[in-house]
């Protein structure tokens, strides 16, 4: 099957005067025009190429690759704006389109602005929308709490800054867990650091080891939540104590709640470890 909007690899059927014909096991086609055909190929060669519609909404090959694809958040230039919508520069002759109703924000030439990409199911063709939370979903998680997760800036709020999790779902990043510059359209790793009722995401940039240290680092977490967020505990306890009541070396502790310290979740005090 040959899918819109992705990179598809096809095999090269046969030669015309516009270029060469690209099948797939299904035996369907499509023109990868002569601008783009290898300097030498032999028939049945395979080709990655990219297919979206052309001028005449005919579907077409491209061996350049867009900075966006169907199904992906891309921060994209416009290059302008007519009657019908704007018109963004993705990287091949075509440009790809965003119709008024799918801005979150009225584009204006020039500007640059973060898009999803996908199939309009009433024209089939692939177009950009701004209103990217309408794409995130946040019902069924596929993340859980300290997992390293794929981030894309997404826009800022009072509170903080929002993010894009994995492609799927929504997250937020507080302004006190932000420790250096970020902008729209980044793209970082960060971790889940809590998930909240309505499964909303936490999300930390700090990167701080947690698949070494997760299960020890989320003990100490839940003690401190059973026990009214305070442990009378700290780095100076003895190894016996801490065995006793956490089941897990002293060497392990110190390296679960350094971690959690520089995540600002806890406080060490003289008589103790706090819940922040």
């Amino acid at each position: 099957m040959i899918t819109l909007g992705q990179v598809n690899t096809l095999e090269i059927l046969r030669e015309s005067e516009h270029g060469i014909y690209l099948i797939d096991n299904e035996d369907n086609q499509v023109l990868l025009p002569s601008r783009y055909v290898p300097d030498s190929f032999k028939i049945w060669d395979k080709l990655d190429v990219f297919v979206y519609l052309d001028n005449e909404e005919r579907p077409v090959a491209t061996t350049d690759m867009p900075y966006i694809k169907r199904g992906d958040f891309a921060m994209l230039r416009c290059n302008q704006v007519t009657d019908y919508g704007a018109f963004l520069d993705w990287g091949l002759v075509k440009e790809l389109f965003c119709p008024f109703k799918e801005q979150a924000f009225n584009m204006k030439a020039g500007g640059w602005y973060l898009v999803h990409c996908y199939l309009d199911e009433k024209t089939e063709r692939l177009v950009a929308s701004s209103k990217t939370n309408r794409f995130l979903d946040n019902t069924n998680l596929t993340v859980q709490q300290f997992d390293e997760v794929d981030l894309i800036v997404s826009h800022p709020s009072d509170i903080g800054m929002n993010v894009i999790v994995n492609k799927i779902h929504s997250g937020l990043i507080y302004k006190d867990q932000i420790f250096k510059d970020i902008s729209v359209g980044d793209k970082l790793t960060g971790i889940v650091k809590k998930v909240r009722p309505g499964n909303k995401l936490d999300i930390s940039l700090g990167q701080i080891g947690y698949r070494n240290i997760e299960p020890n680092a989320e003990r100490i977490l839940h003690e401190l939540q059973d026990n009214s967020g305070y442990m009378n505990l700290t780095d100076k306890s003895s190894p016996e104590a801490i065995k006793e009541q956490l089941q897990m070396s002293k060497k392990n502790f110190k390296k679960a709640i350094g971690a959690l310290y520089k995540e600002r979740q806890i406080e060490i005090k003289p008589d103790g470890i706090y819940l922040v």
